[in-house]
């Protein structure tokens, strides 16, 4: 067990590495911090640290460096998360509150985290169970074709292109009417479920076109938006300097990977307290991710849950980071909510 001038000692460093990216000496520690010892106390304590496994020498250097143990203890021992700034809640504010529908806010979201932790944003698409269809449109683009667009009280707006040859513009409308009357209200199962009926309802000149319908609305019906996470800030991993990129194409690679990031997120956000995990270095199961630190968190109500957060080295700023992720988390959360 450390003791409290060990536990600062190792804070100085943590802070002092994320701030200059370059190892830490005892000297630079006692004049930058008042540890209000001797630099020989302090290398002592170093010493034992290093023994311990929480900081590192590179190479042939004086200084060290954290370890992800060091960066695991660094973050269990920030007793509270600090909140944002007045300016920067106005700001997240009136960036969301300009959002038109679910799109949008996911894409708002991902870039303004991004923006402000200076990482790599990733976000899952809230999970709809209980959303329910608001409307259904379809338009005839030509003789030949029918677009359908599905919205639903969640915000989705999803659509098709059919080719459904010879259809006339009243068979259209009549067919927009009767599944509005019949859809309008219904969750997603309970639509699937009701469009059999519909289809039983038909003449058999009707039927193989209005099938066509009926099978692109069971294909959006089947599509399940909560597995679609979004990604933003890929450039900012340029900015870590030369110690990351050694292992920097691996992560750019698992970040195009829908279902490595749903995974991520997963296991992240289903044990964090209060909703907000971090996950250091070896801590994260993807081999891919195991140079990065992972700050998630979970967004949402009882109808549903999804996750967002943010990717970076393990030499990030994680008080920020955490407070970053955890507004943005409630935010968003509450803005779906109202929404």
């Amino acid at each position: 067990m450390l003791d409290d001038r060990k536990l600062d000692v190792l804070k100085a460093i943590v802070t002092d590495y994320v701030s200059s990216k370059e190892p830490v000496g005892s000297k630079a520690l006692v004049e930058r911090h008042g540890l209000r010892v001797s630099p020989a106390t302090v290398r002592n304590d170093m010493a034992v640290l290093e023994e311990e496994g929480y900081i590192t020498h590179p190479h042939t250097s004086a200084g060290r460096i954290p370890t992800d143990k060091g960066y695991r203890l660094f973050v269990d021992r920030i007793a509270t998360v600090k909140p944002l700034s007045a300016p920067e809640r106005r700001a997240i504010l009136s960036f969301m509150n300009g959002a038109v529908d679910l799109d949008d806010i996911v894409a708002r979201t991902v870039r303004l985290l991004a923006q402000i932790t200076h990482q790599v944003a990733i976000m899952q698409y809230p999970v709809a169970s209980s959303a329910t269809i608001r409307h259904l449109e379809l338009v005839s683009l030509s003789t030949d074709r029918v677009l359908i667009v599905l919205i639903t009280s969640s915000g989705t707006v999803e659509q098709r292109i059919l080719e459904i040859p010879g259809h006339t513009q009243d068979w259209v409308a009549s067919v927009k009417r009767r599944l509005n009357q019949l859809l309008v209200g219904l969750t997603h199962a309970e639509a699937s479920d009701t469009l059999p009926g519909f289809l039983d309802e038909l003449g058999p000149e009707s039927r193989p076109a209005a099938t066509t319908v009926a099978a692109g609305l069971l294909e959006i019906l089947a599509d399940d938006p909560s597995a679609r996470v979004v990604v933003a800030g890929v450039p900012n991993l340029a900015g870590f300097g030369a110690a990351f990129e050694t292992s920097i194409r691996p992560v750019l690679e698992a970040l195009e990977e829908q279902v490595v990031l749903l995974r991520l997120l997963g296991e992240a956000t289903a044990s964090g307290s209060e909703g907000l995990t971090v996950r250091i270095g070896t801590e994260n199961t993807d081999e891919n991710f195991r140079s990065t630190s992972l700050v998630a968190s979970t967004y949402g109500d009882d109808g549903g849950r999804a996750g967002l957060g943010v990717v970076g080295p393990t030499r990030m700023d994680y008080p920020s980071t955490m407070a970053a992720v955890r507004a943005i988390a409630r935010y968003v959360g509450r803005f779906l909510s109202e929404g």
